[in-house]
């Protein structure tokens, strides 16, 4: 099982309530994904963070996560939600089960 996080930052004029709004469109949008099995995401609790806004996905293997970055709602997501309102972007994929080795992720 995968977790694939991803860190974002966020451009000046992206407001609380628009941060509010891509939030709910990122369920919405990611949700659709046949390959995604969870979407978590959040805003900072405290302003000192680095990170603004995170999103969490859950996918099967390391393979289903490029068939997910690829499926057209994961576009439209990157194109509507991300591209408008991230200046930058850190993501990394965990392995989730113990003892499994991770090149047959």
């Amino acid at each position: 099982m995968i977790a694939y996080l991803s860190l974002f930052q966020l451009k000046p004029q992206v407001t609380e309530e628009k941060l509010e709004q891509m939030m709910s469109q990122t369920r919405v949008m990611l949700l659709r994904v046949p390959e995604v099995l969870a979407v978590k995401t959040g805003k900072r609790v405290n302003s000192a963070d680095p990170w603004p806004w995170f999103v969490y996905l859950e996918v099967e293997t390391m393979d289903k996560l490029a068939i997910c970055q690829d499926d057209p709602y994961y576009i439209k997501f990157r194109e509507e939600v991300l591209k408008p309102n991230i200046s930058e972007q850190e993501s990394t994929a965990f392995e989730m089960e113990p003892r499994k080795d991770v090149k047959y992720s």
